[in-house]
């Protein structure tokens, strides 16, 4: 079957490892796989599909933990994790809603979506293995998809706003979380470290091709790429990121030096 239809059948499954699954082995076949760029796809279904676990909360609503006991590094593991399963989402739409796009964006995409299963996959191993825990057994919330929907209608909104606004502020808070996991130094918050650090490179090439989208959507169109942000960031309300940035992962997701300035004085 065709991949754009396979990535929304797979935005619409509701078990995790189904979904995750589909990602992987759909990106093992990229090289023969077939990709109608301008066929245009509807969804009988509510989108995504999410299990029944874990309820979802309002962002105000999911209380956040100490990592320095074990409740506290699984609660945040585990919310790592959410992130990550979104995250699968995410790729998944772009692929089959955008039409009229380079083979070599559903391609990158696809590899997004597989390289997030993975990450989902390591970290729900380590809830079992290291915490007692599993996906599921905390509230989490949906503030990625959130604005997923809202850009629903304008690709170049979604590649400003979700990669590089949302995704990205990852690559700042990654390095934090880490710091903390060390400073607790148990087994577990160090096998967790390892993890970040495998999420964390691979983070920095999925930002990497939202701003490579983004860009060459601005040309097409004829848009001034920082001053059209701009004004996207404040249409859509879009977070503003939390310092420290993380400025030489910025730079090696492709952050120009005006972007970087921009986001940093606000």
């Amino acid at each position: 079957m065709e991949l754009r239809q396979r990535a929304l059948q797979g935005l619409q499954l509701t078990d995790p490892e189904e979904k995750s699954a589909l990602a992987v082995d759909l990106h093992a076949q990229a090289a023969t796989l077939l990709i109608a760029p301008d066929a245009r796809l509807q969804s009988a279904a509510p989108l995504p599909g999410h299990p029944e676990r874990p309820p979802l909360l309002p962002h105000t609503a999911v209380a956040r933990r100490s990592p320095a006991t074990r409740e506290g590094r699984a609660a945040l593991i585990h919310a790592i994790a959410h992130i990550e399963f979104n995250a699968i989402n995410l790729a998944l739409d772009a692929i089959w809603r955008f039409a009229g796009m380079p083979r070599q964006f559903y391609l990158d995409w696809l590899r997004v979506a597989a390289e997030e299963a993975r990450h989902f996959r390591l970290l729900r191993q380590h809830l079992r293995a290291h915490l007692g825990r599993d996906y599921g057994d905390f509230p989490a919330h949906q503030g990625l998809w959130a604005m997923c929907d809202k850009t629903a209608h304008d690709i170049v909104a979604r590649m400003a706003l979700v990669p590089r606004t949302l995704e990205a502020r990852g690559l700042d808070a990654t390095p934090l979380i880490q710091h903390k996991l060390r400073s607790v130094g148990t087994p577990d918050a160090l096998a967790a470290v390892d993890i970040l650090d495998v999420i964390l490179r691979e983070e920095v090439g999925h930002v990497a091709i939202g701003n490579h989208w983004y860009r060459w959507l601005c040309e097409r169109r004829g848009l001034e790429p920082v001053a059209h942000y701009a004004l996207l960031a404040q249409q859509y309300e879009a977070p503003r990121p939390r310092p420290p940035l993380n400025a030489a992962a910025r730079r090696a997701a492709g952050f120009s030096d005006a972007e970087l300035a921009w986001l940093e004085c606000g």
